[in-house]
């Protein structure tokens, strides 16, 4: 075993002494070594509870015969980060997530781990780490919260994205602040990963589809026992990936990375995916490429309106049948490699054989989809001649296809203000530059922008580009991951205020229509502006960080 290196010999007196000073037996050094990675905090409502799952993790680990030894890695609330410095850390803390697991699973050779993560970057962390370590490695999130009740109209679900749109809503003077209160208590009634199809949420579903989950993980709702029972057969499942020496490049093949990106058209899933699925795949030495996304969507129909896209939320998907009910739908249809190995050690076609889809409505037939194509487009033209991506399934028809005058801001900041002073128009198309990777640095997320313009009913007539990102509660026709990225010298840095932007998602096109001239005039004056962060971590990283259109990835040489 892996954790021989540590505990067998003459020679590791002294480690083994180390163990018993922790009150390991002999029986536990000799048994298998079961890392935990648990990322569980008293700063995120998705965290808040993970003691309680690693409990039942270590019980089915030690049900199986194996020796259960946990350790933390950090984790960064998206939502409470949003919209000051705070957010520049958020993608960031991925790196640090994969190389922390990375170097304790290696420092503390154990013979196989399980990840608890439940939010954002903390998953797509976790799985880089997984691919990268390549040891049997299972995965048990947390489960998303309930959704609240309208504090005005009880048969109306509402989330953390209410609460965000709520806020625009009261700049527009369409709400009071007493209402906007009112649902600021209500939206978010439990612990667990916020209750839309939002980035934490897509990123537990879509773990489940790679295969690198026991069914249930990315649904099962955080306050219910069943998510218990989920993590103690997980703990019992991963003794058995150990015993069969099932590894995450066994799971983790191309025809895995295309079904999860089969499963996320189905589900409509947080633009965010593009990237983390790029970087794991890099971790799995998988490549895939921008154009093979829009194939897919191309292929596979929208068959989930959740929120943001629709007014279901994830407890609805779960009673529906969760991620195996959407699966085999798609499967049925021939839409899935049904041949993928799984961590439940059978392949994909044996897991579906006794599923069956409960809720038409929430879970709709591929004969009768919300859209033909899946939630996500990638757009390519002279603005993203590397790409920049659009949850299409979240875009109100009219603004498929739209052309208007770019209002230009060089930070998020003063985006937001210009929107909250109602200094947007109906038509216009908001830019926001200089929040890429390098450039941001740390790629924002920008859900203040965007839900204020939903929030002031703006989003059916502007549209928001930019080299940044946006949540996986964004709405609308909000087109992030522009690559490259202005500090990168991409064509977004040169856009000027009242510049024609066309925009044809179908087309799957974004153009500056300026003339070729007009362009090399404009960047014969372009200089790169200084770094926003000058010291530690963020320095450091935007240094290093690629494209968004690789997954913004640490560069090989830096």
């Amino acid at each position: 075993m892996r954790s021989h290196t540590a505990t067998k010999g003459i020679e590791r007196a002294p480690h083994r002494s180390l163990m018993k000073a922790m009150g390991y037996t002999d029986r536990e050094i000799n048994q298998p070594h079961i890392g935990i990675a648990n990322s569980a905090n008293e700063l995120i409502p998705g965290h808040m509870h993970l003691d309680n799952i690693v409990k039942a993790v270590k019980s089915g680990i030690t049900m199986a015969g194996g020796t259960p030894m946990e350790f933390s890695t950090i984790g960064i609330c998206d939502g409470i980060a949003m919209n000051h410095k705070g957010m520049h850390y958020s993608l960031a803390s991925r790196e640090l997530i994969a190389d922390s697991i990375e170097v304790t699973a290696t420092a503390h050779p154990f013979d196989a781990i399980v990840m608890v993560p439940n939010c954002d970057k903390i998953i797509p962390g976790m799985l880089m780490a997984a691919a990268r370590l390549n040891i049997p490695s299972i995965f048990i999130s947390g489960g998303p919260m309930l959704s609240g009740k309208h504090p005005e109209n009880s048969e109306k679900k509402i989330d953390l994205v209410t609460v965000f749109e709520a806020v625009g809503a009261v700049q527009s003077g369409r709400m009071t602040k007493d209402q906007l209160y009112n649902i600021e208590n209500a939206a978010c009634p439990t612990c667990g990963s916020c209750a839309g199809m939002f980035t934490a949420n897509s990123m537990n579903c879509l773990t489940e589809a790679i295969g690198m989950a026991l069914g249930g993980n990315g649904t099962i709702p955080e306050p219910m026992s069943q998510r218990i029972r989920l993590a103690k057969e997980t703990g019992i499942k991963i003794m058995e990936l150990l015993d069969k020496n099932i590894t995450p490049d066994k799971i983790l093949t191309k025809r895995a990375f295309m079904n999860a990106l089969a499963v996320d058209m189905a589900l409509g899933c947080s633009t965010n995916t593009v990237l983390h699925l790029k970087a794991i795949a890099h971790e799995a030495h998988v490549d895939i490429d921008l154009d093979l996304i829009n194939e897919i969507s191309d292929k596979i129909p929208h068959l989930c309106a959740l929120s943001p896209a629709g007014e279901d939320r994830i407890e609805d998907l779960n009673l529906a049948g969760g991620i195996p009910a959407v699966m085999k739908e798609l499967s049925d249809h021939d839409m899935l490699y049904t041949d993928c190995l799984t961590v439940t050690g059978e392949n994909l076609e044996q897991n579906l054989e006794t599923i069956i889809k409960q809720n038409q409505n929430v879970i709709r037939s591929v004969e009768n989809p919300y859209h033909q194509q899946g939630g996500l487009a990638i757009l390519f033209g002279n603005l993203a001649h590397e790409g920049c991506v659009v949850k299409q399934s979240a875009v109100l028809d009219s603004m498929l296809v739209h052309q208007g005058p770019a209002r230009v801001f060089d930070c998020e900041e003063d985006a937001t203000r210009a929107i909250c002073d109602n200094k947007i128009h109906k038509g216009d198309v908001i830019v926001i530059r200089y929040e890429g990777p390098s450039g941001g640095p740390g790629m924002r997320e920008m859900l203040t922008p965007t839900s204020s313009i939903a929030g002031m009913g703006l989003d059916a007539s502007v549209a928001l580009i930019t080299d940044g990102r946006f949540s996986g509660g964004t709405k609308g026709a909000s087109i992030g991951h522009i690559s490259p990225e202005a500090a990168q010298g991409g064509l977004i840095a040169i856009i000027k205020e009242s510049d024609q932007i066309k925009i044809d998602i179908p087309s799957k096109t974004i153009e500056l229509l300026i003339s070729k001239e007009e362009i090399a005039k404009r960047f014969s004056g372009w200089r790169k502006p200084e770094p926003k962060i000058k010291t530690g971590y963020m320095a450091r990283y935007a240094k290093m960080v690629s494209s968004a259109g690789n997954g913004a990835i640490f560069k090989d040489n830096f």
